[in-house]
């Protein structure tokens, strides 16, 4: 009944703020068409310059290791500079570093090390994205509303990286592996200028917010500004609750990543699908998170609305990554590769049914200090990417596929399991004062 309630107050204040989380969802969707590029194109890319799998596997966790080591000062940025500057400025960032992937000439000396260097860069450009957007949340949405507007901005995930697979394949069998990353950059400036016009940091600079949306705003959202750090990320990374919730997501990191960096190659290469079958098996992963991370997002305000977060925001995200674990190592059992695939998007979608909760407690812990407390806790995600991407190959090849994928559902399970014992009530500026 209050839940109905304020659903109705929210409808008729206005949809102004859902228009920015929007934005954000593009921008997330761009950003996993960017970095899931490479993964797509790695065939070629391995062929071109001459690649072992241990090789690719080091270009592919470059990525995430210069993503991840930037997180915590990602995070500051966002926190001192507000999410519109901050974006836009990574949109140009990415796309320099995108395109000059195309660029490398692979006859070069110092090639395999000039395409580590490029796409770790890439991955310190692509930092700022998610405590951004975190940031964004945390001033634009009612506490109320952010299961379902992380869920949607996550959903983005899903998207960039499904059309990834039938978009990037079409490019490369068509033009060549390089024009795969022109594209993407070329996409990336495009959606950067929409961005420009569309969005503000606050309700407060937006020119076109009602004024019933900004009173609604304000009366469910702590006023803040830019410049607003709160703690430093040295006070963050000492919070019992912030550890807690940073190790569940390199748990939860390690798992997506497969799905970002070996899944498509497994499929070619491993379950013998050929190139255009394993582009499109390779899209059921990304659509079970896009459409599970939107409705994780809106159970978890659901529940929480009704039970509290304990249960709304925990207890889900904890059941979720679990059951992600079982999909990921049942999938071990599978013969079929079809069957396989659609296993494994179950694991997908489980993981990303609880995506939400991490990131409507890291805004709802945080408060001022959500955008530093949001990077460290990614940080722990990307560093599990690294882990994933550059060992896969190593496990592989020592124990078989059927290990890798096994190792990966009991890092699944752990990083449930570590969600009973965070308190969603905690608060970091409580911490801080006493």
């Amino acid at each position: 009944m209050i839940s109905d309630l304020r659903a109705g107050i929210a409808e008729k204040s206005g949809r102004l703020r859902w228009t920015v989380v929007t934005w954000a969802f593009v921008i997330s969707a761009v950003s996993y068409l960017d970095r899931n590029n490479i993964s797509i194109a790695g065939s070629s890319i391995k062929e071109a310059f001459a690649l072992s799998d241990r090789q690719l596997g080091l270009v592919f966790s470059a990525f995430a290791l210069g993503y991840a080591l930037s997180q915590p000062f990602a995070g500051r940025i966002a926190d001192r500079f507000g999410a519109y500057r901050c974006v836009a400025a990574a949109i140009v960032w990415w796309g320099v570093f995108t395109a000059l992937t195309a660029m490398l000439p692979p006859g070069l000396p110092f090639a395999l090390t000039l395409l580590i260097v490029v796409r770790l860069l890439l991955g310190v450009g692509e930092a700022v994205i998610f405590p951004a957007t975190n940031r964004l949340v945390s001033s634009w949405v009612p506490k109320s509303e952010r299961g379902l507007a992380n869920g949607f901005i996550f959903a983005g995930v899903g998207i960039g990286g499904g059309i990834a697979p039938p978009l990037i394949t079409a490019i490369v069998v068509n033009f060549g592996w390089q024009w795969a990353f022109y594209a993407s950059a070329i996409i990336g400036v495009v959606v950067g200028i929409g961005w420009l016009f569309a969005v503000r940091d606050t309700p407060h600079e937006h020119p076109a917010i009602s004024p019933q949306e900004l009173a609604y705003i304000e009366a469910h959202v702590a006023p803040r500004s830019k410049g607003e750090g709160g703690a430093d990320w040295r006070t963050v990374v000492k919070d019992k609750q912030v550890l807690l919730l940073t190790t569940s997501y390199f748990c939860f990191g390690y798992v997506a990543y497969i799905f970002f960096s070996w899944f498509f190659i497994y499929l070619s290469k491993v379950r013998g699908l050929d190139l255009k079958s394993s582009a499109l098996l390779a899209t059921l992963p990304f659509l079970a998170m896009t459409i599970f991370s939107t409705l994780g997002g809106s159970v978890s305000d659901r529940m929480a609305a009704r039970h509290g977060d304990r249960i709304g925001r925990c207890r889900i995200a904890a059941g979720a990554m679990i059951l992600a674990s079982l999909f990921v190592m049942g999938a071990t059992a599978v013969s079929s590769a079809q069957l396989a695939s659609i296993v494994l998007a179950g694991g997908a979608g489980s993981l990303y049914f609880a995506q939400s909760a991490y990131w409507t407690l890291s805004a709802n812990i945080g408060g001022k200090s959500s955008g530093v407390l949001s990077g460290v806790m990614n940080m722990g995600a990307q560093l599990g990417g690294v882990v994933t991407a550059s060992t896969m190959p190593i496990v592989a090849e020592s124990f078989g596929w059927t290990a890798s994928f096994l190792v990966a559902g009991g890092i699944a399970m752990v990083g449930g399991l570590l969600w009973l014992l965070i308190d969603p009530q905690h608060e970091l500026s409580e911490a801080e004062a006493g």
